[in-house]
């Protein structure tokens, strides 16, 4: 193992609701070497300029000096991989990451080409197909969500808003995808408890919690397949329901209610009719809400260890995902003594469960404790969820929980700054 670093640098970019981290590890003689994790965005901060995206690519190659040692993409939600896309004449974001020639790209055992719903699965992973097919499907499901959003007059207003996200986070990224496959020396897809790998020429030890692959938590997908309320369902109900659109327009997922405004009713039918188009809005969310945390749960979750010091980088990973990686004594003593936390899914109400939360040791009232837990939060408010049902991003019982006990920063701190990116420094013994 090469020697270990004597400090890291995480610079959290402001790439609005989205994530970008690039991690740097200083050693003696003052080399370094670069690991970035995640880079995207499902909208810019109202102040960031067109350029914002590109500038953060650009500093990533000058703060690098144009070398990345690892790549770290938690999963496929535009809003972490969209500035991996490419683009005609090599101008686009990802060409820029593509130059800096990483020697490892790391992302988790879903995206493995060799499991691929045609293709046979190595034999270790054997009884994976399925979900993949699953996770492949949801992106026809999310097209027809984001036509919805923007076509169906007759549905509240915040139902449609929260459709179009949740259709625009999930379609298929192609470009960033295959960009991902391609760009790095030694690709890397990883389960709960993998060899992370690309930790020993870094000198540090990294350890992968997540994701599970369906074999690891079967007792789970088990259970959860009987259950009419449970996501798993959810998906499966949704891929077999998956159809493109037509000529542009969504094709209804629930044949028996009606998509376009249609004849001029009745009077005594108006009302029933109107429940009957709300009634379909509202199940299409239920079914896309599943499909986007069953895309979360695939994150992979990294707690970086060096000199004494823990980092816990989870991605978007939701409840089902963490039962797992809480399920194991090891995980638990590991998790307990964090120092940073990557906060999860940009502060969502469901991405950092409370047994993790009290969990963390080192979480403190005392603002002068030098070993208070910090935490990090790439955000934007009034992008995601609502208030009136309390599933807004970020979720302000969360945010005050946070702030009241860790050095916390929100990236809409630097809202009306010039800086697009906060550094934080962790000294290590």
């Amino acid at each position: 193992m090469a020697k270990s670093p004597k400090q890291v640098a995480i610079r959290t970019y402001q790439v609005g609701f989205g994530d970008c981290f690039l991690l740097s590890f200083l050693y003696d003689g003052n080399s370094e070497k670069h690991v970035l994790v995640d880079f995207g965005t499902t909208k810019l901060p109202p102040d960031a300029p067109k350029s914002r995206m590109m500038d953060i690519a650009r500093d990533i190659e000058k703060r690098t000096k144009g070398a990345l040692h690892a790549v770290v993409a938690t999963h496929r939600h535009q809003d972490h991989v969209s500035g991996f896309a490419t683009a005609d004449g090599g101008k686009g974001t990802g060409d820029v990451i593509r130059k800096l020639k990483p020697a490892y790209v790391v992302q988790p055992w879903t995206e493995d080409p060799k499991l691929a719903p045609d293709a046979k699965a190595p034999p270790e992973r054997k009884g994976e197909q399925k979900h993949i097919a699953a996770l492949s499907a949801m992106h026809d499901v999310a097209r027809q969500s984001l036509t919805v959003g923007r076509q169906a007059r007759h549905l509240d207003k915040e139902l449609r808003g929260q459709l179009a996200f949740l259709g625009e986070d999930n379609i298929g990224n192609p470009s960033a995808v295959k960009n991902l496959m391609t760009m790095g020396k030694k690709a890397l897809y990883l389960c709960a408890g993998d060899d992370a790998q690309f930790d020993e020429d870094l000198g540090i030890k990294v350890h992968v919690l997540g994701p599970p692959t369906v074999k690891q938590s079967a007792a789970i997908a088990k259970q959860r397949s009987s259950d009419p309320n449970e996501f798993w369902q959810f998906r499966a109900a949704a891929a077999r329901a998956a159809t493109p659109p037509v000529d542009g327009k969504a094709v209804p997922l629930f044949p028996r209610f009606v998509l376009s405004r249609g004849p001029s009713y009745p009077i005594e039918a108006r009302w029933l009719v109107y429940h009957a188009r709300t009634i379909q809005g509202d199940q299409l969310l239920e079914i896309v809400r599943a499909l986007d945390e069953a895309m979360n749960n695939t994150s992979v979750i990294l707690v970086f260890e060096m000199g004494g010091k823990r980092l816990l980088f989870p991605g978007d990973a939701q409840i089902e995902n963490w039962q797992y990686a809480l399920g194991k004594k090891e995980n638990q003593e590991l998790l307990a003594n964090v120092n940073l936390y990557k906060v999860g899914h940009h502060g969502s109400r469901n991405a950092t469960p409370k047994s993790l939360w009290k969990l963390f040791k080192n979480r403190s009232t005392d603002k002068s404790n030098k070993k208070r837990l910090a935490a990090l939060m790439s955000t934007l408010e009034h992008k995601h969820g609502s208030e009136k049902n309390n599933s807004e991003v970020p979720r302000r019982t969360l945010v005050t929980e946070l702030e009241r006990e860790s050095n916390l920063f929100s990236t809409q701190a630097l809202s009306g700054s010039s800086s697009f990116f906060h550094e934080t420094v962790v000294p290590l013994t």
